[in-house]
């Protein structure tokens, strides 16, 4: 009896050693078999493989880019355009003019104010006399792509009139001319006004004229007028010249705009060209001084004169000024003085 208790006492000895060892067998055996029915067990995230997503695995050229598509990929270099066209088949600007004073600066002093008896002695080109009374100086560059024509060598030529009232105060001399004007100097920008498509600059050149184009005589030179602009015949076709002082058109455009000469004379004025209304329509005049415009065409440059800056188209000179708060240029009148 003695020994069996000894020999049981020894079995839960054993048991309790061996307890611990079968129970953690079951539990392992029993993880197992619910592994078994679920995948994420059974696959670590860390023994997975991933594909490692890289700019250098991956070629650039293999996936489309915006530079590949075919919308972006014109090249103005390479492509054939067709230019714009115009009855002179050239690019141009300001609906179909193209700008006669390309190269322009400032001036320090007035030059050329009397050009009307001196010649244009800048221009180098083709001289061709007209009349022997009138020079119309081009300036061939790249098939006419910069031309100066000036037509103004008439008997009696004046780049302005005298307004019909004295100035309030003495001239303003300048560089050996004296400037006079009414109205307090206002700067502001020289923009060119648009006049249309069938007004053009001096020095445009065109190869057909339209069938409304007529001839006007002046001092036994032809002249062809369409539209408010003047053309006279080149080797190939016409080219646009200052508006002839005298020459008599019976219309004038429908645009053009009443300028007060003094309280009981107006002008008319379109595109730089001024017009007094005569028996047989509309004649040519010199602009008046003093008075005021608010459009300035194409093909002026600013010039300084001292400490202003004013514009000057051909001979004559238009300064800043404003009226009724509106940017508008007043026609000054330039006089040689003595020193």
């Amino acid at each position: 009896m003695k020994n069996f208790k000894h020999i049981l006492l020894g079995l839960s000895v054993l048991g309790m050693l061996l307890l611990p060892d079968y129970a953690e067998a079951q539990r392992m055996r029993a993880g197992a078999g619910r592994a078994g029915g679920g995948r994420t067990m059974s696959r670590p995230t860390n023994t997975r493989q991933m594909p490692q997503r890289t700019t250098t695995s991956r070629p650039a050229q293999s996936r489309p880019t915006t530079q590949s598509r075919p919308n972006n990929s014109r090249n103005t270099s390479t492509r054939n355009v067709p230019a714009a066209k115009n009855s002179s088949n050239r690019a141009t600007i300001n609906g179909g003019s193209k700008r006669v004073t390309n190269n322009k600066s400032t001036q320090n002093k007035v030059n050329n104010i009397q050009g009307n008896r001196t010649g244009n002695k800048n221009n180098v080109g083709n001289r061709v006399n007209i009349d022997n009374s009138r020079d119309v100086n081009i300036n061939v560059n790249n098939s006419r792509n910069n031309i100066n024509v000036r037509n103004n060598h008439v008997n009696n030529y004046r780049p302005y009139r005298p307004p019909y009232r004295p100035y309030p105060r003495p001239p303003y001399v300048w560089g050996g001319f004296g400037f006079s004007w009414f109205r307090p100097y206002y700067y502001h920008p020289y923009t060119p006004f648009y006049w249309g498509p069938v007004w053009h600059p001096w020095g445009f050149f065109v190869a057909t004229l339209a069938v409304t184009a007529i001839v006007v005589s002046v001092e036994n030179q032809d002249y062809h007028y369409d539209e408010g602009v003047f053309y006279v015949e080149s080797d190939d076709g016409y080219v646009v010249v200052e508006a002839p002082q005298g020459a008599t058109v019976k219309v004038i455009p429908k645009e053009s705009k009443e300028v007060e000469v003094s309280p009981t004379v107006n002008n008319y004025y379109y595109g730089g060209t001024y017009y007094e209304k005569s028996d047989g329509g509309y004649t040519v005049v010199p602009p008046p001084a003093g008075a005021v415009v608010d459009a300035l065409p194409e093909g002026g440059e600013e010039v300084k004169v001292g400490d202003q800056t004013y514009v000057k188209i051909g001979d004559t000179y238009y300064m800043p000024v404003q009226e009724d708060g509106k940017d508008v240029y007043e026609i000054v009148q330039v006089e040689e003085v003595e020193d």
